[in-house]
């Protein structure tokens, strides 16, 4: 019986797909608005600079976790580590929770083609009298849950046919078409943003120190733990570390790979991407506010209403071609929401065919394709009723930030406690208990050079803990916005510690017991 797991077909098809695992929401809609909410260039400086302190080790050591062991994400850290094996639960419950809302937002995308499709075609806003604006248009989207539920359903069985047809024939293939697309897209909205009237004004607040205040768009600048907090959280989602993701891919991958180059390849993409995305929306919606006579601090540069009421405003104001960008638009948004959200399924899908392998049964991804959409999908349509709350389906107490809605319930779990907890336990473990060199033998399997060697070892065994201590303190803060700062930024340095003594003190008796 042969239980074949697959492997990669090229190492240009395994960065593409790698690429579009970490290229998605977290890009287009997640960048530019945390950029706004956080004053702009300041946002940006931090963000480089995490990408390589931080991003750039825990991608190595995340794709050579995965090559080193040849499985998904829980069998491998169940095979390097007794103390820290439960962190592989993490990395198939993150990516899990995500996908609850992730299929939700494609869907929306989907949405917002058709609708600018209708416009181009029959000229709805005037059919509607005029009252086709975005706001109007994503409150009305909002509250029809038979809609959003089946735009939901759509898009997550677009991702099961490609996650179905397996790493090469399936994502391999979906990825080295969508992403050059999504890139040649990109630049035509870029092109068309940057040539509104008052986009210079969205470049100065983007590029420019200090610009975000003098001009008015902010009160003030944020603190630095604040932004280093926000960059920090969106660093590691936009490239999908601690979801699995990259553990998974990794094991695909041949020993003749180079991880180092590879995982400076994707961070790079990434982050241009991001930029590239931040190009598109922000100078567009600084030029949108400008032409409706909108006070600077008064533009929306943040939240949902960037993506679905903003931009979609944006184009309206464009004239007859502005329904085509749109389309164009939301089409590249709809590419880079399906390569992310195909990743988060394959780590699931990763996990129950490797069981069943080592069960000695055939690897039927098909079968096991369909059961993971279907318990996403089950999960899925509750946020899709929900409607961002719109729709009173789901009441919580109070207004913390976590429970706004059923989306922020599940965001807090995921991207706010799981993924930073997992992320700094992972760099404890590698750095204190495996130590650097356990994973620097694998890395260098594909000939990396050995000067990288310090520069990883000083990483991972200090800066990535400690500053994923403050981006968890970040993400709480933010989920738990009535809560004490102070408070949390010590709950998340007691978790630091208290993880540091077991991965190091434990293994000092390990040691001292041979």
């Amino acid at each position: 019986m042969e239980n074949n797991r697959g492997s990669w077909g090229s190492t240009f098809g395994f960065i593409m797909a790698a690429v579009g695992s970490a290229v998605g929401l977290g890009n287009i809609w997640g960048f530019p608005y945390k950029m706004g909410k956080c004053g702009g260039f300041s946002f940006l400086l931090i963000y480089l600079l995490l990408a390589v302190f931080v991003g750039m080790i825990i991608m190595c050591s995340e794709l050579a976790l995965g090559r080193k062991t040849g499985k998904g994400v829980i069998a491998a850290y169940q095979a390097v580590s007794k103390k820290f094996g439960w962190l592989g639960w993490l990395g198939v419950l993150s990516p899990f929770l995500i996908m609850s809302f992730y299929s939700v937002l494609g869907g929306y995308c989907i949405q917002y083609t058709a609708l600018n499709m209708a416009e181009l075609s029959f000229d709805l806003s005037n059919i509607l009298g005029g009252n086709a604006g975005g706001g109007t248009i994503f409150m009305a989207m909002r509250q029809a849950p038979f809609g959003c539920a089946v735009f939901t359903a759509l898009f997550l069985g677009i991702c099961m046919v490609i996650v179905k047809g397996g790493i090469a024939s399936g994502i391999e293939k979906f990825n080295k078409i969508g992403m050059p697309a999504l890139f040649v897209m990109l630049v035509i909205v870029i092109v068309r943003s940057l040539s509104l009237p008052g986009a210079s004004e969205g470049l100065k607040f983007m590029f420019v120190p200090g610009y975000g205040v003098e001009a008015g768009f902010i009160e003030k600048n944020p603190s630095f733990i604040e932004v280093l907090g926000t960059a920090g959280g969106q660093m590691f989602f936009s490239l999908s570390l601690a979801m699995g993701a990259m553990v998974t891919y990794g094991s695909y991958l041949e020993k003749k790979d180079n991880i180092v180059k590879n995982a400076g390849v994707i961070v790079f993409a990434d982050t241009l991407v991001a930029i590239m995305a931040g190009l598109a929306v922000i100078p567009a919606a600084v030029a949108n506010g400008i032409a409706n006579g909108t006070p600077y601090a008064e533009i929306t540069l943040s939240g949902p209403g960037l993506l679905f009421v903003t931009l979609q405003d944006v184009f309206y104001n464009m004239g007859p071609t502005g329904p085509l960008f749109g389309i164009i638009f939301y089409l590249l948004v709809i590419l880079a929401a399906i390569s992310s959200a195909i990743s988060l399924m394959e780590v699931m899908a990763t996990h129950f065919i490797d069981k069943r392998v080592a069960a000695g049964k055939p690897a039927d991804r098909s079968k096991v394709t369909i059961w993971v959409s279907f318990a996403i999908l089950v999960e899925a349509l509750l946020v899709a009723v929900d409607g961002l709350g719109a729709s009173g389906v789901f009441k919580f107490w109070g207004d913390q930030g976590w429970n706004d809605n059923f989306l922020d319930f599940m965001d807090c779990w995921s991207e706010g406690i799981a993924m930073p907890l997992g992320a700094m336990v992972m760099s404890l473990m590698i750095g204190w208990e495996l130590k650097p060199q356990f994973l620097l033998d694998e890395i260098h399997n594909g000939e990396s050079s050995k000067a990288f060697d310090t520069f990883y070892k000083v990483c991972i065994m200090f800066i990535v803990p400690v500053v994923m201590a403050f981006v968890l303190a970040g993400q709480l803060q933010s989920f738990f916005n009535k809560a004490s700062s102070t408070l949390l930024y010590v709950i998340s340095g007691v978790v630091l510690v208290v993880f540091w003594i077991i991965a190091a003190v434990g293994n000092k008796a390990k040691a001292a017991a041979k």
